[in-house]
């Protein structure tokens, strides 16, 4: 099961640690979705999922100080005997001295953000439904073309990172090559990311590893990039028949999301890079709403109805 530690948390989203003494090391998060107890507060404890971040705002903070001492031993007793991987006080709301002591005695760490609840809340579940999404690994390359993610594929040896090579030489920028880690973030966004080993490297036969970074830049490189289009490439057939209008668009799938495909026919003398531009500012423009083989579909029936006419006259 995919996890997330929580000192990694702690230091990605800069949180200050109220309990020092307690051994964070084997606390793991593992589901993006995050909980505030303001009804486990008032004593409602049916259906609490304990395996969430419990966060902890204003609304949550100023009822816990309003409750009768008698109350609070019963109420935080029951609360912190959980096994609840942290507790998360913002707009540096500080815990009183029994939540503090009662967390301490049950194992649960207690932590400390300046921010806002919202803007807490919303960062850490934007990162870590990225973090915790389903994740497969796929043989191609990503590159970031006028903002687009293409997903170029094929068999080995077939041009992929010459192609992506040359995309970079024309001012694009590369996420991965090779080794393609694609995350589902949501029923609509697929996200492509490098392995750590190989980040910003690209592999040519001949040549061997080459730095992109180092070599064109750091802004010739990109971390992340959704996934908008793939491009999958194969070694030229002459009985086969390919698609010369794309009227029907064809899809692909990676963890049960659709992404447009483009079946790209390889031969000498075709320039992959100005093929991939092409077919990136092409998606753009369907996204916008302008179809140019749909456009040249309508040009032509309007053509041969206006003939008929003149037929008929």
């Amino acid at each position: 099961m995919a996890h997330v530690s929580l000192k990694r948390i702690i230091d990605k989203m800069k949180l200050e640690n109220l309990t020092p003494e307690l051994d964070i090391s084997k606390v793991k998060i593992t589901q993006p979705d995050i909980n505030r107890p303001a009804l486990q507060m008032a004593g409602y404890f049916e259906h609490f999922d304990t395996t969430r971040l419990q966060v902890i705002g204003f609304v949550e903070y100023t009822y816990m100080e309003g409750l009768p001492e008698e109350r609070k031993n019963e109420i935080y007793s029951r609360l912190l005997s959980r096994e609840i991987p942290a507790f998360v006080f913002c707009r540096e709301l500080q815990p009183d001295s029994l939540f503090l002591k009662t967390a301490v005695e049950n194992n649960v760490p207690l932590l400390m953000t300046k921010k806002s609840t919202s803007a807490f809340m919303a960062e850490i579940i934007r990162w870590l439904n990225v973090k915790l999404a389903p994740c497969i690994s796929v043989h191609g390359v990503l590159v970031d073309v006028y903002g687009e993610g293409v997903l170029i594929t094929g068999e080995s040896g077939i041009g992929k990172s010459e192609a992506a090579l040359e995309l970079i030489k024309r001012g694009h920028r590369l996420v991965t090559d090779d080794v393609v880690e694609i995350r589902k973030v949501s029923d609509e966004t697929l996200i492509g990311t490098a392995p750590d080993i190989t980040k910003h490297f690209i592999e040519l036969r001949g040549i061997g590893i080459v730095d992109v970074k180092t070599l064109f830049g750091v802004s010739s490189v990109r971390d992340t990039q959704n996934i908008d289009l793939v491009i999958r490439l194969e070694e030229w057939d002459k009985d086969k028949e390919y698609d010369r209008l794309g009227l029907e668009e064809e899809y692909t799938e990676y963890l049960g999301n659709k992404v447009v495909c483009h079946n790209i026919p390889i031969r000498p003398g075709r320039n992959l890079a100005i093929i991939c531009e092409s077919a990136a500012v092409n998606h753009r423009q369907k996204k916008m709403g302008y179809n140019a083989a749909q456009e040249l579909y309508t040009r032509v029936q309007k053509s041969l109805a206006k003939r008929r006419e003149e037929e008929d006259e």
